[in-house]
């Protein structure tokens, strides 16, 4: 932990850290916190008992325990967090308050998690970030907590979100999705599972990306994209280049599956039928799940969908 020094005031960085145990009443493990602590005097403390000072790991039973580091001639700062067991946090995380964290979640150098969010309507009131279990987040990124009261930017498990970008307010970013580096995600931007998103893509406000969408890289997506397909930037309008196959065969789908999704980008993006027509087409020739995902999908966009 790192803090900003003053003049005359003593620091206290505040944090609320609560150790999880899978089977906590069969077998109670203590956790274990590491701190780096700067400056290297400073002292750490635990449910108000002085520690020690300089950098050190501590060993926690599990629970919610109150953890501070202070430290004469620097200024109070305080967080409300909740970071989940056998975590890693590098060197300049900064975990802002308002957030919580799941279980086994790495996050790089240079990362700020729950930032006030980029937008002139906060007010500066109570919000949340919320982090599932087993992200990766790498160097140099920031996510923001939600704009209005109580509210909440929401990242599920599993994802791996690379280099120098952002996650905007009350976005929802489902499971297992890849996010690369450079990529900015807007506000309300809601990013359904195992979607990969390419470097540099532009993800613009209140856009939907359907599962296992493949954005290419440099693309501003400003349309819902259904799920399944790739797409790529043709200058004015996000645009479907076909199914994302190789997404689709690492997530298991069967040739049946398969060959129903390619029916029905057939009917949505070759035969010239309008929208409507080509969702009743679908509905009847391509009877899977997947396909009625895909139709579902697009009858519940409220920006419209990509078609070339």
């Amino acid at each position: 932990m790192s803090v900003q020094k003053i003049k005359t005031l003593s620091l206290v960085v505040l944090a609320w850290v609560s150790l999880n145990s899978v089977a906590l009443a069969q077998n109670p493990k203590p956790g274990k916190l590491k701190m780096s602590v700067s400056p290297k005097q400073a002292y750490t403390f635990v449910d108000g008992k002085a520690i020690g000072p300089g950098n050190r790991t501590i060993k926690l039973d599990v629970g919610t325990h109150r953890v501070a580091v202070a430290n004469y001639g620097y200024k109070f700062v305080e967080q409300d967090v909740s970071i989940g067991r056998e975590c890693l946090l590098e060197p300049y995380v900064y975990v802002k308050r308002w957030t919580t964290m799941g279980n086994r979640n790495e996050i790089s150098a240079g990362t700020v998690l729950g930032t006030d969010p980029l937008d002139k309507a906060f007010t500066g009131h109570r919000s949340y970030l919320r982090i599932g279990d087993g992200n990766r987040i790498r160097e140099h990124y920031t996510v923001s907590r939600g704009t209005k009261p109580e509210t909440a930017t929401e990242i599920g498990n599993d994802n791996y979100i690379m280099t120098s970008g952002h996650i905007a307010h009350n976005c929802r970013i489902g499971n297992g999705a890849v996010i690369a580096s450079c990529a900015l995600v807007a506000g309300y931007v809601e990013v359904e599972d195992q979607v990969f998103i390419s470097g540099g893509a532009l993800i613009h406000q209140f856009s939907r990306i359907g599962r296992l969408a493949m954005i290419s890289g440099n693309t501003r997506v400003n349309l819902d994209a259904p799920p399944f397909f790739t797409y790529t930037d043709t200058g004015k309008y996000i645009e479907a280049k076909g199914l994302n196959l190789v997404g689709l065969r690492r997530a298991g789908l069967t040739h049946d599956e398969i060959t129903a999704l390619k029916t029905a980008y057939r009917l949505l993006y070759r035969s010239g039928l309008k929208l409507e027509d080509a969702l009743a087409r679908i509905e009847a020739e391509a009877l899977t799940d997947h396909a009625r995902q895909l139709v579902a999908f697009i009858r519940q966009s409220k920006r419209g969908i990509c078609r070339e």
